[in-house]
């Protein structure tokens, strides 16, 4: 089992590789080994392009009868944009199949290996499967919720908070950690702030990597369509910029801005933004991951409604006190310790000079 769990590690590592550039697809990563030699790799590299399975067959060239496949998610059963994966690894002649974790999409979800094994070959499932999932964490969780999986992300100094008195902000934390963040913007599908973000710093909200990156969906928060019409993001065409409004925001406004070719407004059908509302018209576009850069409002109004996965805090060695700077959670707060929201920390980290602590709300018991 030792020498399946290395080649299924090798598996996983090809597939982290792809995060975040196969979206909406998940990252897969396939080994072939046959007589204790591996004769093929591959990863999934971009939607419509042949998965994982496809690219190591191709490059095992004709070594593959009586070979062994491990690979990180159950082979696709049916035809989209590429043919079946099952199809090809039986044709192929491989006699063995380990399948790190089975496929949470409906068109899948257990057909693959059912195929498989229909066809003689013997499959093993579940093996690494816990690093598996938590590779495709954002995809498995809308696929299985049918809402996308938000990450909410802050920078704050040591006393916990985001700004000096005056609202600066600029810069918190060093590069290493702002380096890390424009990783985690490749990664997610789509990018949150709210109108006041917009207004102070004029962001791009893109992805900026020494050797490129995918930018995400940009996503602003404006109820009444406050934000200038030459901001930076309805000025910069990498991305999709989609303005999310109250019904009583202005109409030629939004006329406006529909008239940039990469913009689009959403006017929702209440006053204020209701956010859970916002959530489903993001799933039903298919947006599966949501990373919110919103200051202090934004993220309580997703922390006090229960809206979030994971939570990002690059915290910084520094102090900055004050009555007037702002916290990364700003409502009025709990008159009591016992009523405050529970989470759980996953990881703690040293990027460059700063702190990343990755939490997600606290898992509630069964009894």
């Amino acid at each position: 089992m030792k020498d399946a769990e290395f080649y299924m590690h090798h598996a996983i590592e090809l597939a982290r590789l792809t995060i975040g550039q196969t979206r909406p697809n998940p990252s897969v990563g396939a080994v072939i080994v046959k007589d204790g030699v591996v004769v093929g790799t591959g990863t999934h590299l971009k939607p419509g392009e042949p998965h994982a399975e496809v690219f190591a067959i191709e490059q095992a060239k004709g070594q593959t009868d009586g070979a062994t496949m491990f690979v990180t998610l159950e082979p696709c059963s049916h035809y989209g944009k590429t043919p079946p994966c099952a199809k090809a690894v039986i044709d192929s002649g491989i006699k063995k199949v380990y399948v790190a974790t089975l496929d949470p999409n409906p068109k899948v979800a257990g057909k693959g290996v059912q195929w498989l094994r229909d066809e003689g070959i013997d499959v093993d499932v579940g093996l690494l499967e816990d690093q598996a999932l938590k590779l495709n964490e954002k995809f498995f969780y809308y696929m299985r919720h049918k809402r996308p999986f938000v990450t909410l992300k802050t920078a704050v100094s040591l006393d916990g908070k985001m700004t000096a008195n005056s609202g600066d902000s600029k810069w918190i934390t060093g590069e290493e950690a702002r380096h890390d963040v424009h990783i985690n913007r490749h990664q997610h599908e789509a990018i949150l702030v709210g109108s006041e973000t917009v207004l102070r710093d004029d962001p791009q909200l893109t992805t900026r990597l020494p050797h490129g990156g995918l930018s995400p969906t940009r996503i602003i928060l404006d109820t009444y369509l406050s934000i200038p019409l030459d901001a930076k993001l309805l000025k910069n065409n990498q991305a999709t910029t989609i303005v999310v409004c109250g019904e009583q925001a202005d109409l030629d406004k939004e006329q406006a801005i529909q008239s940039v070719e990469h913009a689009e407004v959403w006017r929702m059908n209440t006053d204020k933004i209701n956010l859970n509302d916002l959530m489903t018209k993001l799933a039903d576009q298919r947006i599966m991951s949501l990373y919110v850069e919103g200051g202090s409002m934004v993220h309580s109004s997703f922390i006090q409604q229960k809206l979030f996965n994971e939570i990002h805090v690059y915290m910084a060695p520094k102090l900055i006190g004050g009555a007037l700077s702002k916290s990364f959670y700003g409502q009025l707060g709990f008159d009591e310790v016992k009523d405050a929201v529970q989470i759980e920390f996953e990881t703690v980290e040293q990027v460059g000079k700063d702190l990343k602590i990755t939490a997600k709300p606290q898992k509630k018991e069964v009894h």
